[in-house]
Formats: structure tokens, sequence, C-alpha cells
């Protein structure tokens, strides 16, 4: 690498957290702590649940690999800014939009980016009105989670009621959403370039935590399949969408196909993961980036924030 890895300082990665996603955050966090010190970066671990925030004021710049609450939704990037810390990623209001999926399909919808329909629920929602607004099956999730907590695949109208209130329980704003069944994608985007699209392939019924984290059976396609002049189009969208939310950065957009080949955007991680099993990295590999040097050329748009 270039020598460019020694003008950062002292780099606190922070990881770990508070949130549902804790778990995913140390894998993800560990692995970026990692590459950094191979390349000789002074960067040292920092999980914000057991430290106190105002020892960030002894580092010269962060690379956020938080998911979830209070790291990837606009907190601790306004924590970071008070304390003039460069960060790596989206600032606070693409943070807080990315986190939240209904104020991101407002934002989309307003913009001219397709993205499933959708109904916002709330405990006097009718079930059957949901059915004839969306059909069936349909999902229904909580607004404000990541890694597909608190999400569930409602096949009946009677099952409905009792998915909102589990996914109430991470959130409380809950939306049900049109089923779009004819695959599951995602394109990672690095500073201005949308890297390889990578297609999905779950063995259980749909890409939730336990096929993203704890199954080794899922297929993850990149080349995915899909003609190089539609690739070109939904890449430049996915950059497009990612920028209507205000991201920056990298970070990583999600979409579906239907079976006629439509695409529809579904959401955007604005601190993907970057685990043994993540997408960002497969995507950049493709791409010829291997995870060290992915690691770097995160870290190093933060030069840019001095």
């Amino acid at each position: 690498m270039s020598a460019s890895q020694f003008q950062f300082g002292k780099v606190a990665v922070l990881f770990g957290g508070r949130s549902g996603e804790r778990e995913v955050s140390l894998k993800s966090g560990s692995a970026v702590l990692a590459a950094l010190q191979r390349q000789g970066v002074d960067a040292h671990a920092f999980d914000p649940a057991t430290q106190d925030l105002s020892a960030l004021k002894a580092y010269d710049r962060a690379f956020i690999a938080l998911h979830g609450r209070y790291g990837e939704d606009g907190t601790i990037q306004g924590a970071l800014e008070l304390m003039d810390i460069p960060y790596t990623g989206s600032g606070v209001m693409a943070s807080a939009l990315g986190m939240d999926k209904w104020r991101t399909k407002l934002l989309w919808t307003a913009a001219g980016v397709t993205t499933p329909n959708y109904v916002l629920m709330d405990v006097s929602t009718h079930a059957e009105n949901v059915v004839t607004a969306l059909g069936l099956p349909l999902f229904v999730k909580p607004a404000n989670e990541g890694s597909s907590i608190g999400v569930s695949k409602v096949k009946q109208a009677g099952d409905l009621m009792a998915a909102y209130n589990l996914a109430k329980q991470s959130d409380p704003l809950v939306i049900a959403e049109q089923f779009v069944g004819g695959g599951e994608y995602t394109v990672g985007i690095l500073g201005e370039i949308a890297l390889p699209i990578v297609r999905i392939v779950p063995k259980n019924e749909y890409y939730d935590y336990e096929a993203k984290y704890l199954r080794d059976d899922t297929e993850y396609l990149c080349p995915c399949g899909l003609s190089a002049e539609q690739e070109r189009l939904i890449q430049s969208e996915a950059l497009q969408a990612f920028k209507v939310l205000g991201c920056k950065g990298w970070g990583r957009v999600d979409f579906l196909m239907d079976d006629a080949g439509k695409h529809y955007f579904l959401e955007v991680n604005t601190s993907p993961g970057m685990t043994d099993h993540s997408l960002v990295p497969m995507a950049a590999k493709t791409a010829g980036m291997d995870f060290d040097a992915l690691v770097i050329r995160i870290l190093q748009q933060t030069l840019g924030n001095v």
C-alpha cells in the first residue's frame, strides 16, 4: 500500500455498541481492525458500549464498523462531529435517513426511485386493508432496524398482526411491504463508484438473519448473472438512490427483482457488514480489490474531511 496509511495518525475502530446487531458489529470491527494493523496503521478497538465517548478525543479519526442503532443512525456521527473527529461513511442526516426505511421510501418516491409498495402499520391497522393494498405474501418489518431483525414473511392475513407485534418489539414504527420475488441483489458503493452487483441466493425462504450470518449454504453470485447493460443501468440508479439520501463515502444499496425483470430498490446500508459473509468485500474482490485494500480505501476518505 501507499505511504498514506501513515498519515492517518491514531485511528479508533468503532465496533460492538448497544444495538441488536452488536454481535455482527463485533465481527466486522475485528476484521477491519486486523486489516488496518496488518498494514501498519495505528488502529485501536473502541466499543462505545463499554468505553466513554469522551476518550475518542485522543484519536485522530474513526472507522465506523457499528451497525444499527447508536452507530448507523446518525448518533455516533453527531458525537464525532462535535469532537471534530473525521469518520468514515455518511454524515448525520444521511445516516439517520438510511436507517429509517419509511423515510427512505418517502424520499425515494419523491425523487422517482422505484421501491416496493408499503403500508405504515399501527395498532389500529386492519389486516384485510393491508392485504388488499399489497397482496400476499408480504413482509412486515421494523422501520429502524437492520440484519433482518424483527422481519416476518406473512403468507396469510391471520398472521399479520402477530408479525406487527414482533416488529414493534424492535421499533415503534412498522411497515408492511409488497413481496417482490424475482431475486435479491445488492450494489456496493465506494466513493463515486458502484461496485459489481452481487446476487444473493438463500437456501431458506428469504435472506434473514440466519442466512446472513449463521448459514454456510447461502450462495453469493458475483458476477450476478444480469446482462452488462442492465447491470450498468442499475449501478447508475443505485448511485443516484444513495445520493438522494445525502449518503457519501461508502455503503450498500439493496434491491429486488420481480419475475418480469423490473428492479425495486429496498434500502441503503450506510455502515455495511465487513464480516467473512459480507457483500461489499465480496463485490470489491470481484473488482480486483482485496479486503485490506478496501479497508484502507474507506479510511482514506477521512483524509478529505480534516
